[in-house]
């Protein structure tokens, strides 16, 4: 693993796009002090005139894209090395800024709930500038109760910085501090495990290996269980007493508001895949035999079942197949895949201190960014379509939408994802070199299938009982927490896996609980996914054209509407439904391959 300075600057993502240099983050920063002050100009004023609100949207507009950049530009940094001490500074002092701001503004959304619907839609009849907003105003009328008094929001508002501290003290603890014992080889070599090398590890064909990788990674985590338990708990607290101050009846209806998705959706997905575990228990049962154990264990999930699955792809390779694969999207999206690849969006390779795991972001008027720790397995190869896909869907929604409508849902953004994925699995099964091959890409698609469908639905189970659990007054100890995860490993791998009380601590190193009700839209997404791609393979008449407009959408409507465009209708059990028909498909044809 090379150190951060060792890097090619080709592998190294070019945040100069944002600002040239750490003093023109400085000097950001300062603009954006001189203008908070502005705000009191216009509090109390809102209803005076169409202008006067206007304007005040135009500057609010204004501070929040300058504040999007030196978010992403400390959290980027910090991020691409999290023991630089310096850009943990910058961090906090964006979250301060942040916070601010959000006081400064938070007047705005009750004001505008005060005027009332019915002289706001006067004022957009008299003043065309301000039409630009109306999608805003009819998202804030539909809040209307759940909105506070002037006073109300903005004492919310500066306990912001305040109320991620759990978030914050986990992100710290997971990168920077914890450590974990190396993983011995079947030579004697002393190898490191890091969150990125960890999967790497668990794809062994020696079982040894993989025993070692995840004895280690658990036990590490175990050490902590107290620590990471209250940490874990606090977080849920958080989000409880803001669902409950914003008079939702619930912290999942509160978490999904934003995305205006009905409850059912998320009650849906989980019934509707409960029906389909025996699919999930004839996948286990066949990873058993054919690796031939008596015993499955956690850390055989991964384990290559064909010599094929040890294979490594250089990086230029991945971006040669991604681009390949998803030429079914036609020149325009290839063209912007290019872009990304050539003009240093992504920042490749692991190096010490850097933020485990992949993942897209990028400000407004700048292009997206992608932090990948490739590390040349098929899977990595699926990541960088998956982070591709995400960087599109912003290039494009940046590129169609004003700033204030541009940021899209995380119930649509993993569609765009996943439906690379998608496409990926379909090239790579066409242009496999042998059945082995092919078997091998099936298993791969199907253990995509299993950590999104399946795995992300019982994350999603799991989040439902712990916030059900913290609102009917119950304590988030580590033993509850582990007993309750430890029941929903047994419902969804059934019986045959042999669960061992490690795997109880995993909900302790998952990030995304730390963004609660957040991975359900993984499953979701995949289910949306899997039905586009499919029209797009099927050369459905105008479904390029017509994913392509959902992909420009941003949140310039709900998010149902707007997989509607692509006639993927997600308050039925349908989409979930068909997709896990899919996975039974494909299981029938593994079978009938090995």
């Amino acid at each position: 693993m090379k150190q951060r300075e060792e890097m090619r600057t080709e592998d190294i993502w070019a945040l100069e796009d944002i600002f040239a240099a750490d003093e023109q983050w400085w000097l950001a920063v300062e603009w954006v002090n001189k203008r908070l002050p502005e705000y009191e100009e216009f509090r109390e004023k809102l209803s005076e005139s169409a202008e006067t609100l206007y304007r005040c949207l135009e500057l609010d507009g204004e501070v929040g894209q300058t504040m999007e950049k030196i978010s992403c530009y400390a959290g980027q940094k910090s991020d691409q090395d999290t023991t630089v001490t310096e850009y943990q500074d910058l961090m906090g002092r964006a979250e301060d800024l942040y916070t601010r701001a959000a006081l400064a503004s938070s007047f705005i959304q009750a004001e505008i709930t005060h005027i009332g619907e019915e002289t706001i839609n006067r004022m957009i009849e008299e003043y065309a500038p301000l039409k630009k907003y109306r999608r805003m105003f009819t998202v804030m009328f539909r809040k209307k109760e759940h909105t506070l008094s002037d006073k109300e929001e903005a004492l919310l508002a500066a306990a912001g910085l305040m109320s991620d501290g759990a978030a914050n003290a986990f992100r710290m603890f997971n990168n920077a501090d914890l450590k974990f014992a190396p993983v011995t080889d079947q030579n004697g070599e002393k190898l490191p495990l890091t969150h990125g090398t960890y999967i790497a590890y668990m794809q062994s064909s020696d079982r040894n290996v993989r025993r070692q990788a995840y004895d280690h990674m658990y036990d590490a985590y175990r050490a902590y269980e107290n620590t990471l338990a209250a940490m874990f708990a606090a977080n849920v607290k958080q989000h409880v007493f803001y669902s409950r101050v914003r008079k939702y009846p619930s912290s999942m209806a509160y978490a999904l508001s934003g995305s205006a998705v009905p409850i059912e959706v998320y009650d849906t997905l989980i019934e509707t895949t409960h029906a389909f575990l025996p699919a999930m228990y004839r996948y286990v049962g066949l990873r058993k035999k054919l690796l031939g154990v008596e015993r499955l264990h956690m850390y055989d999930v991964y384990a290559p079942l064909c010599e094929s699955s040890l294979e490594r792809y250089s990086f230029e390779e991945a971006k040669e197949i991604v681009g390949l694969a998803l030429a079914p999207m036609g020149e325009e999206y290839l063209s912007i895949l290019r872009q990304g690849f050539e003009n240093r969006w992504i920042d490749v390779y692991e190096n010490p201190g850097k933020r485990s795991g992949a993942y897209s972001s990028g400000p407004y008027g700048v292009h997206p960014y992608v932090l990948l720790n490739y590390n040349g397995t098929l899977d990595h190869v699926f990541t960088l379509a998956h982070e591709m896909g995400h960087a599109i869907h912003s290039y494009y929604s940046d590129h169609a939408q004003p700033f204030c409508y541009a940021g899209y849902h995380i119930f649509v953004a993993e569609v765009a994802s996943t439906c690379n994925e998608a496409l990926t699995t379909h090239y790579m099964l066409e242009h496999a070199k042998d059945q082995r091959e092919k078997a091998y890409i099936i298993n791969h698609y199907l253990d995509s299938f299993k950590g999104t469908m399946f795995r992300q639905t019982m994350f999603a189970e799991f989040e439902k009982i712990a916030h059900g659990l913290t609102e009917a007054g119950e304590t988030l100890t580590a033993k509850r927490l582990c007993a309750v995860y430890h029941d929903l490993n047994e419902l969804y791998f059934g019986k045959e896996m042999e669960l061992d009380e490690r795997i109880d601590m995993e909900w302790a190193r998952i990030p995304h609980f730390y963004t609660p009700f957040y991975v359900y839209q993984y499953s979701t997404g995949f289910a949306a996914a899997t039905a586009i791609s499919k029209k797009i393979l099927n050369g459905e008449k105008g479904i390029v054209e017509r994913y392509k407009q959902f992909l420009s959408g941003g949140s310039s409507m709900d998010c149902i509407d707007l997989l509607k465009l692509c006639g993927v209708d997600m308050t039925g059990p349908e989409p979930v439904r068909e997709a896990l028909t899919v996975f039974e498909e494909y299981l029938d044809q593994l079978e009938q391959l090995l």
